[in-house]
């Protein structure tokens, strides 16, 4: 009965509140007992959607509130801390962050008020320091005004791999759990005890065109392990949040990435080249995603360089 409640949430929330990232139309969907989140749209990001193109959200406890991600720009930091404070006058007392991509941490210093404390994977600051000059200039390019207040806050609590992290709200558990290469080196899940809901970050794209960062051998591990997770809602990184008795999430991106493996180690054992693996694998899937050639032809290079290897 709770994961039909929960399910039956999402559908008349969605209805409810339109996914728009403009300041007067900023939403959030409440999707189990105290847990919210805004979903990004499925887009590049650029000025006029201030970057908002991932999941994002909070959980409420009965002492404090954890923010998941914090927004794909300052602006949308701000918008999110303003819907936290529409449900809740309860202290932000954790700002987690899933992986280093922009559309996940631009938004932290919207938080920096609330001196909350800062969480990531145990590698999640080698990456966010090799990478943050770059995204500092093509996103202050790319979001104008909206990057206005960027700050790069680097994880002061770091969760290591095979050991996680339970952090309490207030009656109210999560425990964040560190995985080895996948999407990226440094992925990091969020899970609710009390209403069994699992923030997956970028390990679950749903809808969009996944982006691999990592390893796609590790990737397809890890997806592997969490579809068995018992979880009873499930908010992936991007894309519509889902009942833990539905499985077609989980499924398409392990059939995309596993279609782009295989079809990779043939060309391989063939002694072909990167050049006819880009041209021709995986080209059946591009119906089912969005975005999909902005960001197929590069998972194709990753995995070959990766697989040419094994």
């Amino acid at each position: 009965m709770r994961i039909l409640i929960s399910f039956l949430s999402i559908v008349v929330s969605s209805l409810a509140f339109a996914s728009s990232s403009q300041p007067d139309s900023y939403s959030v969907q409440q999707v189990a007992e105290g847990i919210f989140y805004h979903q990004g749209s499925h887009e590049e990001a650029d000025a006029e959607n201030l970057g908002a193109i991932a999941n994002v959200g909070f959980i409420i406890g009965e002492q404090c509130i954890a923010v998941i991600d914090s927004g794909g720009s300052f602006q949308e930091g701000k918008l999110l801390r303003k819907a936290i404070r529409q449900h809740s006058d309860l202290p932000i007392c954790y700002v987690i962050n899933t992986h280093v991509h922009p559309d996940h941490v631009l938004g932290n210093a919207a938080f920096k008020m609330d001196e909350p404390e800062f969480i990531g994977h145990e590698k999640l600051p080698a990456a966010m320091a090799s990478r943050k000059q770059h995204f500092a200039r093509q996103f202050s390019e790319i979001l104008g005004d909206a990057y206005e207040g960027t700050e790069f806050i680097e994880a002061e609590t770091l969760v290591a791999v095979d050991s996680p992290l339970q952090l309490d709200l207030g009656n109210r558990l999560l425990t964040l759990t560190a995985f080895t290469t996948a999407h990226t080196d440094h992925d990091l899940t969020v899970y609710d005890e009390k209403t069994s809901t699992l923030w997956t970050g970028d390990l679950l794209f749903v809808e969009r065109v996944p982006a691999l960062d990592g390893s796609i051998n590790g990737w397809i591990d890890a997806l592997e392990t969490l579809v068995d997770r018992d979880a009873a809602m499930i908010i992936p990184g991007h894309g519509s949040a889902f009942s833990g008795e539905q499985s077609k999430g989980w499924q398409d991106l392990l059939r995309y990435l596993t279609t782009v493996r295989e079809e990779i180690r043939v060309i391989i054992n063939d002694l072909g080249t990167i050049e006819q693996a880009i041209e021709s694998v995986g080209r059946q899937e591009a119906e089912n995603w969005k975005l999909f050639e902005e960001y197929h032809r590069r998972n194709v290079t990753a995995a070959f360089v990766e697989l040419e290897w094994e």
